[in-house]
């Protein structure tokens, strides 16, 4: 007869077997060996949205963090447009305007960061780990 610490452990197996063959199914389901999947936080802030991924980007401008320096320096937009800064640096970075705006999380190589920009206005920006970084988004 078993007893019925036995019985809990026998089921704890079978669902710890469950789970795993649910997680390969998932993972088996989303492709191929060079998919990468990106987690991404959106915020709305009184200058217009934002969203920090882990890698990859979407449509609209882009600014590149390369060398320690955003490129391009300055670029212009519409009210309504979507700006990508992507890191390509191998040191962390961020993306913090000077007016408080949008501010990044710590963003390493190959993360992302979006903020779509709801006003027109110039926005600057640096990267608040290293202020020697800056650059300026014109919203028209």
């Amino acid at each position: 007869m078993r007893t019925p610490k036995r019985r809990t452990r026998g089921w704890a197996l079978l669902i710890s077997a469950a789970l795993l063959a649910v997680v390969a199914l998932v993972v088996v389901g989303c492709g191929g060996s060079t998919t990468t999947s990106t987690a991404a936080t959106t915020a709305t802030t009184s200058g217009g949205t934002e969203t920090t991924a882990a890698g990859g980007g979407g449509g609209g401008s882009a600014v590149s963090i390369s060398n320690f320096a955003f490129s391009p320096a300055s670029i212009t937009v519409k009210v309504g447009d979507t700006v990508t800064w992507t890191n390509q640096d191998s040191a962390t970075h961020t993306v913090v305007a000077d007016d408080g705006s949008f501010k990044s999380g710590d963003l390493g190589q190959g993360a992302t960061f979006s903020f779509t920009f709801s006003k027109a206005g110039s926005f600057t920006y640096k990267c608040g780990i290293h202020p020697n970084m800056t650059g300026t988004v014109v919203v028209q």
